[in-house]
């Protein structure tokens, strides 16, 4: 699925009555139609019915602001089901005591979110099965493994499998069960509430950034790294909840982290978004 055309389809979506229009079926374009499990055969208010959820699940990822602003452009929420778009901007305006333009711009910012959330989570992977309490990755920038460690909660009986966040398929699990592409096998499945820990050393391709991008709910990432024999960086940005095109992107700017006396850098990030890249990229010298 292109992300471009899903925002294109949701732009489009939110005009007139949003969700609330009367042939439904046929603005719910194909991207559209993929990220919310949409069927030919399924009716409008089938229709209406999945792409509300799915809407309404990815919001609840989002800020506060930029939720509210999604459930009324849509006209999910009932108090804002006017029938005009700009009407419900300016609901969502005196809720949040901001001017309709301010609004727009915040709808056209949750829009973007909304597709990365839904290319990093599809329709039916069970984005609710399980959840991260907290992950940690520490690496020596310029050698070739990361240490990463992982306390995981099942939020339903029988998960047994949780990806590395860094995704290398080759490494060594310290303790907490066995590494196959990328995968960790825990030793027995786990009951629903039931936490787990399992540390891996892996590969790391040289590169000039380190991120997590969760694809379930996180609730602390904690990032260690150490400049060694290469020396200090000139620069080092952190990257807190980046679009993944944007991590290797010169052009966009995260926000400068110090390097301290023994070349190192934590970072730590609370309350993840599923989809958005949290990490550190670094600069180095000429």
């Amino acid at each position: 699925m292109e992300r471009a055309e899903l925002v294109r389809e949701l732009k489009s979506l939110r005009k007139g009555r949003g969700l609330q229009a009367s042939r439904l079926p046929d603005r719910v374009g194909p991207a559209l139609s993929s990220a919310c499990a949409v069927a030919e055969s399924d009716g409008m208010v089938v229709v209406r019915a999945k792409v509300t959820a799915r809407l309404s699940e990815l919001s609840s990822h989002l800020p506060e602001d930029l939720r509210l602003a999604v459930l009324a452009a849509f006209a999910i929420t009932a108090e804002a089901r006017q029938p005009l778009y700009q009407d419900r901007v300016r609901w969502a305006a005196a809720r949040v005591d901001r001017d309709p333009r301010t609004v727009r711009r915040r709808v056209d910012e949750a829009i973007e979110l909304l597709a990365e959330l839904a290319l990093g989570a599809p329709a039916g992977a069970s984005p609710g099965s399980w959840h991260t309490a907290w992950v940690t990755l520490a690496a020596i920038v310029g050698e070739s493994c990361v240490f990463e460690q992982h306390r995981v909660v099942a939020d339903q009986d029988g998960l047994r499998t949780f990806p590395l966040a860094t995704g290398g398929a080759d490494g060594m699990v310290l303790y907490g069960g066995t590494l196959s592409e990328g995968t960790v096998e825990l030793p027995r499945p786990l009951s629903r509430g039931e936490s787990w820990e399992f540390a891996v050393l892996s590969k790391l391709e040289p590169a000039t950034h380190l991120v997590h991008v969760p694809r379930h709910r996180c609730e602390l990432f904690d990032l260690r790294l150490r400049f060694g024999r290469g020396g200090c960086p000139a620069e080092v940005l952190a990257l807190d909840g980046a679009f993944e095109r944007d991590v290797s992107d010169a052009g966009y700017r995260g926000r400068t982290q110090p390097v301290d006396a023994a070349g190192e850098v934590h970072l730590q990030f609370r309350h993840l978004t599923p989809g958005l890249a949290y990490g550190a990229r670094w600069v180095d010298q000429p």
